[in-house]
């Protein structure tokens, strides 16, 4: 009866040499109903490939070392085979393997699985961009209609996402494995408007979306709100890494899309290069703003100038007003785009002003901040100003 494993298994045939009480390795891939397709195999029993099996079982042979080298057309080719001329050739089983591998690590890595799957699906998400009769019918989501749009909506950026099924099933993948893709779309040539898209929507679905934290929470065990808060911003500090950056992503992402992300830093435990980073791409793309984007605390008993959203947005702007006199008005923020800032700033001190516990003297700062040179109109300063006085004490 041990012949056949014997014959295809080079692990047994191994192991039997030293001893005749054999043990499946520790930490078998798949376990017993694993080792038991194995076992079929070896009999000569029909053993049918799936989406479902393949990754498993070829990790199992590669354990069991079931090669050429002990028996042909072994568990190992057959499964690589399928693999190769069956999964890969079609974007669901694909999808399927890939998501099996995450409980086949780090046996899927090493045997390239998950590597194949990933090459795979880019090479198919780059001729869905390039399929002339999918464009003719519906064109490719991009966000070219809401880079000058109001405030940034989940709802619809979520709607957005939702037309095409491809981007659909890319953005419910694990981020280690989504951001892979994204690295190989932009090896394999996908032009940054259709690249950036997907990452937006996936900052949208596992980051900035209520609805998904209240699903982690109900689903997690009881008091894992600082578990998901981790989780959140790791994803966050992951898709810093491969959002485009400075003046560059202006051209591709809505500046409302990077004040959300700020926002909801403001709760989660990110990290001070990440913090740092995320205010420094806020600041490059400030001109591009709305005075909705600012972070407005909610009222309470307390200053607003003291609360996280104020201190952030203060530093946005030192770091804007730094960046631009450091480069001249030749440079990349030119004096309209300073103009710009400038009343958005005095829009957002109007807001401000309405706290009775700001002081005179930390008033005259907060506008002091903006040159008064780059103010080409004085209406909002002089609304704050009103405003002001009329709520102040003083």
């Amino acid at each position: 009866m041990q012949f056949p494993l014997l014959s295809k298994c080079g692990y047994f045939k191994k192991a039997l040499l030293d001893s005749s009480d054999v043990e499946l390795p520790e930490r078998f891939a798949g376990g017993a109903e694993t080792f038991e397709m194995v076992a079929l195999f070896c009999y000569n029993s029909p053993l049918p490939f799936d989406p479902f099996n393949v990754a498993v079982l070829r990790c199992a042979a590669d354990v069991l070392e079931m090669t050429e080298d002990y028996s042909r057309s072994n568990l190992c080719e057959r499964t690589d085979l399928y693999l190769n001329q069956v999964v890969l050739q079609s974007w669901d089983d694909t999808l399927i393997v890939l998501q099996k591998c995450q409980t086949l690590l780090p046996w899927a890595e090493e045997l390239l699985i998950v590597s194949r799957c990933v090459e795979s699906l880019a090479f198919m998400a780059c001729m869905e961009i390039l399929d002339p009769e999918h464009k003719k019918d519906w064109p490719v989501t991009t966000l070219q209609a809401t880079l000058t749009g109001p405030s940034w909506s989940c709802e619809l950026v979520k709607e957005m996402a939702s037309r095409d099924l491809w981007i659909k099933d890319l953005i419910a993948l694990p981020f280690e494995f989504f951001k892979r893709i994204i690295g190989s779309l932009r090896r394999q040539g996908m032009k940054e408007k259709y690249v950036s898209p997907l990452v937006v929507f996936y900052a949208n679905k596992w980051v900035l979306s209520k609805k998904t934290h209240k699903f982690w929470e109900n689903t997690d065990e009881k008091d894992r709100t600082d578990d998901v808060n981790n989780r959140v911003s790791e994803i966050l500090q992951g898709i810093l890494d491969l959002l485009p950056m400075g003046e560059k992503a202006s051209r591709v992402i809505p500046a409302a899309f990077y004040f959300s992300l700020l926002s909801r830093s403001m709760s989660l435990n990110l990290s001070d290069e990440s913090r740092i980073r995320l205010q420094d791409q806020v600041a490059s793309l400030l001109h591009l703003a709305q005075v909705e984007d600012f972070l407005l605390p909610e009222k309470g008993d307390y200053s607003i100038t003291s609360t996280p959203e104020f201190e952030a947005m203060e530093k946005i702007v030192s770091i804007h007003v730094s960046a631009k006199n450091e480069a001249g008005y030749s440079g990349s923020t030119p004096l309209s785009a300073s103009s710009i800032v400038a009343e958005l700033w005095d829009r957002y001190l109007t807001q401000i002003a309405m706290d009775p516990k700001l002081e005179p003297g930390r008033f005259m700062e907060l506008i002091e901040i903006i040159p008064m040179a780059d103010r080409e109109i004085h209406d909002h300063l002089y609304r704050a100003l009103n405003t002001f006085l009329l709520v102040s004490k003083f």
